[in-house]
């Protein structure tokens, strides 16, 4: 077989090969692993809601803050009816490692941050006149955290008022 001349023509034909058959293989395993990843998100899901709640009667409410320091931050946020929190999980961060990432822990039971027991809605960091200790060097993230868990206040606000469970998940 005779070699291709290194024209700049030959190198983008080449290039644009390559570049179809990994886009087209690509594809074609995102659409085989799509299912797994939907159906692991969902027993995730599922599982956070169990634990948020940690066996008392409340609601899990999933929300999702766009303005996390390194993108969105997902949590799901276990919430009497009267409104105190009994728990959360962090589901999903793209903060970073070893700072921002800390909002698994930094908020629970016994820690700097501790919100567990305490009434959702107007829960601000200290630095911004509020009660809560913002995560060490993490600012943005603790804003958005704590903005996911006033939000989650508010979706359990509309449920009780306007009685529709719609965006609300786990209602017990």
């Amino acid at each position: 077989m005779k070699k291709l001349e290194s024209t700049w023509y030959n190198m983008a034909l080449v290039l644009t090969g390559i570049a179809v058959v990994a886009g087209a293989a690509l594809g074609y395993v995102n659409s085989i692993t799509a299912p797994t990843i939907e159906a692991l998100k969902a027993q995730q899901e599922k599982e956070a809601e169990q634990q948020v709640l940690n066996g008392q009667e409340g609601t899990a409410i999933k929300i999702t803050d766009p303005k996390g320091f390194g993108g969105a931050l997902t949590v799901m946020v276990g919430l009497a009816k009267d409104g105190t929190i009994l728990g959360y999980k962090v589901l999903e961060s793209s903060e970073t490692p070893g700072l921002g990432a800390k909002a698994q822990d930094w908020f629970q039971k016994g820690q700097k941050g501790d919100i567990i027991g305490k009434t959702a809605g107007d829960l601000t960091v200290s630095k911004d006149g509020g009660e809560v200790d913002a995560i060490t060097a993490s600012t943005i993230t603790s804003r958005a955290f704590l903005r996911c868990i006033n939000a989650a206040y508010d979706k359990l606000s509309e449920s009780s008022d306007a009685q529709s469970g719609a965006t609300v998940k786990g209602e017990r």
